[in-house]
């Protein structure tokens, strides 16, 4: 008999790249099971395999998780019933502690010593925080699907989705043409040497997070927060007028940096129109502009260039190619011209 079959899985924790300011240290993550997900294996059973891992994960529910910054000072957190944390408190300095580009690292653990179950026993899990530069003359908010990978969000019944998500591995989705190198121009903007945050925002649920994590660093994307949305809260019933998840993120990060005006990057396939259209609205001074992505059927695209014409607040355009924005980004002087 293999006693190695009854043998509990090691624990692990995910935590998220996310954002904060000087002042506010703002963390999420997840307390799982490590179902040992091998993300650069190929073959069709394999890959259903990982899917299958990545979606029935066994969270660790209302334990403690100790986040200890580069001078040693720990803050304390606890998961609930999925598994999830959210640590957001105020602490002062944080600036002084990150690297150039504004990363602060931060290591996650088990509070318990005693636990036993975690990765080679070391109980240390690295994340990093992002703490905009002061090089940071604005920021970039984005979106994932259809915006910066092919994934088909748009297309009838979803079915498109379905096969990337379940049957293709990360190495081979294809990035969108030129959508890697707009975003470092953006990164660098006008001088070519700042270093404006960039944010990745997705309704994707947090199942997904080391998968999109994984495709952004092997397509050379630069490295930003990457938020994300629980599992359950896809299926919860919404209530009346209650904002999609993605635009009270969006919300999140511009209450978090009133002193940054952004650029929202989007695609014409779902709702990012109308929302970042409501978004620009309530800040008309600070969306510098809005691009987003022609895709989907072609009576979607009819209504984005309807609304784009009939909204005049901000630069709002309804793109084909990487080309056409960068185009637009020098003559705006976001990024540095040739």
């Amino acid at each position: 008999m293999n006693l190695k079959w009854f043998e509990k899985d090691p624990l692990q924790i995910v935590a998220f790249q996310s954002y904060g300011t000087a002042t506010h240290f703002y963390l999420r993550g997840r307390a799982i099971e490590d179902e040992t997900i091998d993300l650069e294996q190929k073959g069709l059973f394999k890959l259903l395999i990982n899917t299958y891992k990545r979606f029935e994960s066994d969270e660790i529910k209302y334990v403690e998780i100790n986040l200890r910054l580069p001078n040693q000072k720990v803050l304390k957190v606890k998961t609930d019933a999925h598994g999830y944390f959210k640590c957001e408190k105020t602490v002062p300095g944080l600036d002084v502690l990150t690297n150039n580009e504004g990363w602060l690292q931060v290591e996650a653990s088990y509070s318990d010593v005693n636990i036993k179950r975690t990765i080679t026993n070391s109980n240390r899990f690295p994340v990093n925080v992002l703490i905009p530069s002061k090089r940071a003359d604005f920021g970039v908010i984005s979106d994932i699907d259809d915006t910066i990978i092919h994934t088909g969000v748009a297309s009838v019944l979803k079915w498109r989705v379905l096969i990337n998500t379940f049957f293709k591995s990360v190495f081979s989705r294809i990035p969108l043409e030129g959508a890697a190198e707009f975003y470092h121009l953006l990164h660098r903007g006008a001088s070519g040497a700042n270093a404006n945050p960039i944010f990745y925002v997705s309704h994707s649920p947090w199942n997904l997070y080391r998968y999109l994590e994984l495709f952004l660093k092997q397509n050379n994307f630069p490295k930003g927060p990457i938020l994300l949305r629980s599992m359950h809260s896809i299926f919860k019933r919404k209530k009346q007028n209650e904002k999609p998840e993605k635009q009270k993120e969006i919300l999140n990060i511009l209450k978090t940096y009133p002193q940054l005006n952004f650029i929202l990057i989007g695609d014409s396939g779902e709702h990012d129109a109308d929302i970042y259209i409501e978004i620009a609205k309530l800040y008309p001074d600070r969306i510098l502009a809005i691009y987003l992505r022609c895709v989907g059927h072609e009576h979607k695209k009819v209504r984005v260039k309807g609304l784009f014409n009939a909204f005049k607040t901000t630069p709002a355009l309804l793109i084909n190619t990487s080309a056409e924005a960068i185009k637009h980004a020098k003559r705006q002087g976001f990024i540095k011209s040739d």
